[in-house]
């Protein structure tokens, strides 16, 4: 078996974090999901969005790094009705397979809960089967879907609400 690469993973947000998530995103993409650059772009704008309404009482970030290079990523943003909102989850393919996206999934989950927040969503598209195994595992449910052709390709994209189990 493979020694899994040596990774870290921090809660802070620093210089040059934003840049990397987006280039992370549109490397990722582009290769394993063929989208353009228009969802790079998409992403650039969205995480603005975030760092524009950050609240570090309301928000966190998981960054996952390797040898100074980050390579993965996950945050928690605050929504309006007390809701939370799941974005950017992602793994350079070499840190798949090894229980890190778990790992971060169980973390935003304990952030949510001490949080206290009424509810969570998440936007994502078919075709990512472990990430959608894993958000199902958590307790997120595929609530609809919707077809477009967005970033260049046709995508079937879907909405996941997280349900409190009884």
């Amino acid at each position: 078996m493979q020694t899994p690469p040596e990774f870290s993973i921090r809660n802070t947000l620093e210089p040059g974090d934003l840049g990397q998530v987006a280039a992370l995103h549109g490397k990722v993409y582009a290769e394993e999901q063929a989208f353009g650059l228009g969802f790079e772009a998409y992403v650039m704008e969205s995480l603005l969005e975030f760092y524009r309404a950050y609240d570090p009482n309301k928000d966190r970030v998981w960054v996952v790094e390797s040898a100074g290079k980050m390579v993965g990523f996950v945050l928690l943003m605050h929504r309006p009705a007390n809701r939370a909102q799941l974005r950017y989850f992602i793994l350079a393919k070499e840190f798949r397979g090894q229980g890190i996206g778990s790992r971060l999934m169980e973390e935003w989950m304990d952030f949510y809960k001490a949080r206290a927040y009424s509810a969570a969503y998440l936007y994502t598209t078919a075709g990512l089967d472990a990430a959608a195994s894993l958000y199902e595992r958590m307790g997120f449910r595929k609530i609809s879907e919707m077809k477009s052709r967005n970033y260049g390709v046709p995508l079937l994209e879907q909405y996941y609400e997280f349900v409190e189990s009884e």
